[in-house]
């Protein structure tokens, strides 16, 4: 089987390769493509996976390329993890956002929604080409916002894209711990869209545990989430938010640690990559150690700042055990291409899933996965204050890809101002003149 990594520069590709450098069965990944436009990371990357393949007789044969219809063609997975406007676009859209005292984290609010619209125009195009010279592949993505840019792929590649992403797999993991069972081996009722979910009930032979984490503060205040969200919140709300609702829940205590830090996250990580694919240009540099050592530290910091508005201190060890998207990834890969069935919490169009979203909408829910792809579960109706914030910000999602399709300046502007972190339609006019000050991506919007 062949997997094509579209950003395959990208600082987290060894954790994907990792993932396939386990997986000994047959029908495994036998090819890795590394597509990236940027010559330097992707030799730098190719670098590190070599060190991982040393020792492994069968670690898939990897190449590199900077054609894109090269890179896709014949592909039997394709793995979307771009970044359009890289790191200094990520620190742009946080700080234009911050200066007029609203979120700019990358995929919530208004840093996502900028970061969005410069990224759909050519996520669109890139499904075309996939439909044109791999109708047959499966795309899986991890390209944010996650959410928002498969269900702009959907349009095109229809169910043969289906989005990841590392947090309700995280979540359900730390949950399960706290409750001393299996992470393996419970059913987790958890829906919502991607960075906007809720975990409602863990079920362990059909019974839900999840209740007895609220009866005692010490396994309810024993995981990150409990933590950040405080238990009084948690009870109050009977399920365990996605960590990225902490931007909603408590958005002015956030926006206040981000305004008073010395960088935003953004920044930081620009700072911390550079100086990884700089070190990486002398012959003489560890690959992979530099590599883990970086990779540690970027863990470490992950939600810094919502940590720091909590009142909170550093991540706990058990928190920063890795394992999520590339695990994902690879457990969706094996189950289309064996067809070995799995439930998975993905990214994939509604159909009849939420009765308060259409069919297309793209919804995150737990997925019955096999050889014909996944399968939305049904589940309970979402409480009335999560359809709020559902509907609301796929109404933004919505308008983001009106805007992008008939580049029309008012649409993005709508878009904006819809958010529920953005305050005001003037602070809506003023973010996307900033950013399309910013972003020559932008200027298709007139």
């Amino acid at each position: 089987m062949r997997l094509t990594i579209l950003g395959g520069g990208g600082f987290r590709v060894p954790l994907v390769y990792g993932a396939l450098l386990g997986d000994h069965a047959e029908g495994r990944i036998t090819h890795v493509t590394l597509f990236d436009l940027d010559e330097r990371r992707l030799s730098a990357i190719s670098r590190v996976l070599a060190e991982q393949a040393r020792g492994v007789p069968d670690a898939p044969v990897v190449r590199v390329t900077t054609d894109l219809d090269e890179a896709v063609y014949e592909a039997d997975f394709i793995f979307s993890a771009i970044r359009v406007g890289g790191l200094h676009g990520r620190a742009a859209d946080e700080r234009i956002a911050l200066d007029e005292g609203v979120l700019g984290q990358e995929t919530v609010g208004a840093g996502g929604l900028a970061y969005g619209l410069r990224t759909l125009p050519v996520v669109t195009r890139i499904a075309q080409q996939i439909a044109d010279l791999a109708p047959d592949a499966w795309v899986i993505n991890f390209t944010n916002p996650a959410g928002l840019v498969t269900e702009a792929m959907s349009r095109i590649l229809g169910d043969r894209v289906i989005g990841i992403c590392d947090s309700p797999v995280g979540l359900g993991r730390r949950v399960a711990r706290a409750l001393n069972v299996d992470p393996r081996k419970v059913w987790l009722d958890y829906v919502g869209l991607n960075h906007l979910g809720w975990l409602r009930g863990v079920k362990v032979g059909g019974k839900d545990i999840l209740p007895r984490l609220f009866e005692y503060d010490t396994l309810l205040g024993s995981f990150e989430e409990g933590r950040l969200f405080g238990l009084e919140w948690l009870r109050s709300l009977g399920a365990i938010p996605n960590e990225y609702l902490h931007y909603y829940y408590f958005n002015r205590e956030t926006v206040r640690a981000y305004s008073e830090a010395k960088r935003t996250r953004g920044a930081y990580l620009l700072e911390q990559q550079e100086g990884f694919y700089r070190e990486m240009e002398r012959s003489d540099t560890p690959a992979l150690a530099t590599w883990q050592r970086t990779l540690a530290d970027r863990e470490a910091t992950y939600m810094a700042h919502n940590r720091e508005a909590a009142g909170l201190g550093d991540r706990y060890e058990e928190d920063l055990e890795s394992g999520g998207y590339e695990q994902v990834a690879l457990s969706l890969m094996r189950a289309i291409a064996r067809n070995e069935r799995t439930t998975l919490i993905l990214n994939v169009r509604n159909r009849q899933t939420l009765s308060v979203l259409d069919a297309d909408a793209v919804i995150e829910v737990p997925c019955l996965v096999d050889a014909s792809g996944a399968h939305p579960v049904s589940v309970d109706p979402l409480p009335g204050h999560a359809v709020g914030l559902v509907t609301s910000v796929k109404a933004v999602e919505r308008e983001a890809m009106a805007a992008a399709e008939s580049c029309s300046r008012a649409a993005a502007v709508k878009a904006f101002a819809l958010h529920p972190l953005v305050d005001s339609v003037g602070v809506a006019r003023r973010l996307l003149d900033n950013y399309m000050d910013e972003f020559a991506g932008l200027s298709y919007l007139r």
